[in-house]
C-alpha cells in the first residue's frame, strides 16, 4: 500500500501539484499512518528537484579548502536520528531524520556527536567551518561552547555563532551543510555532513527504495 500511496504522490508532484494537498489527497486515499505520512513528506519529491539537488551534492573529495557553513542543529538530529536507526536516504539523495522532534535536546552524547562532526570536517580539509546554531534552542550556548572546544581541539579553522534564524544566515553562502530544503534551494552547494559523520562511525540509512521494496 505505501508503494502505490507513493507512486500516486510522485505521479501529482511531477504534474505540479503542491505536495501539502497532494500528500493530504493520497495519504487519506490510502489511510496512512502518520508514520507513513511523515515519511513520504520528508523523502519524497518531483522528478525536478531530485535533479536539481544532485546537481549541487558534492562529494566529500570536493570539499578541500571551501569554506562551508553548518546548519548546525539540523546536522546534530540527522545524526543523531541516523545512529538509532530512524533516518532516512531520500531520493534526492540526502539524509533525513524521521522523528518528530521540534528542536535539538543536548544530552549525554551531544559532546562526543560534535566531536566526530568536527573531526570529520578536520578529516575533509575544509578551508573554514561556520556552524550556526538557533538562539532560542533551549541550551545552545552550552552546545556553542562544546563546539568552539572541539574545533580547538581539532585545530578547526572556523566560528560558530548562535543567531535568530540561522536559515537566513545559511543562505548567504556558496556551500552549505544541510538536509533543510529551504535552504538548498537557495544555495549553490550542498555536502551532507550527517551522511558522512555517519559513513565515519559505520552507520548507513535506510534508502527509500528499500522501505518501499519491503511493501
Amino acid at each position: 500500500m505505501l508503494r502505490e500511496a507513493y507512486l500516486d504522490l510522485k505521479y501529482l508532484l511531477n504534474r505540479g501539484y503542491r505536495k501539502k494537498s497532494a500528500l493530504s489527497f493520497v495519504a487519506n486515499h490510502y489511510r496512512l499512518t502518520l508514520e507513513e505520512r511523515h515519511l513520504l513528506a520528508r523523502c519524497v519529491f518531483p522528478d525536478s528537484w531530485v535533479e536539481e539537488v544532485r546537481g549541487k551534492l558534492l562529494e566529500p573529495d570536493e570539499l578541500g579548502g571551501k569554506i562551508l557553513a553548518i546548519d548546525g542543529f539540523n546536522v546534530l538530529i540527522t545524526l543523531e536520528s541516523l545512529l538509532e536507526g530512524k533516518a532516512i536516504l531520500c531520493e534526492d539523495g540526502l539524509v533525513r531524520d524521521l522523528k518528530y522532534q521540534g528542536s535539538y535536546r543536548l544530552g549525554e552524547r551531544t559532546g562526543a556527536l560534535i566531536r566526530e562532526v568536527v573531526g570529520a570536517l578536520k578529516g575533509l580539509k575544509v578551508g573554514r567551518a561556520v556552524f550556526f546554531y538557533g538562539k532560542n534552542v533551549p541550551r545552545s550556548g552550552a552546545v556553542k561552547a562544546i563546539t568552539e572546544g572541539a574545533m580547538e581541539r581539532f585545530s578547526l579553522p572556523g566560528d560558530v555563532y548562535l543567531v535568530k534564524s540561522p536559515d537566513f544566515e545559511l543562505k548567504g553562502f556558496e556551500t552549505v551543510a544541510t538536509a533543510d530544503i529551504g535552504i538548498i534551494s537557495k544555495v549553490s552547494h550542498v555536502f551532507d555532513l550527517a551522511h558522512y559523520t555517519g559513513k565515519l562511525l559505520g552507520k548507513r540509512p535506510l534508502p527509500l527504495s528499500e522501505v518501499l521494496g519491503r511493501t
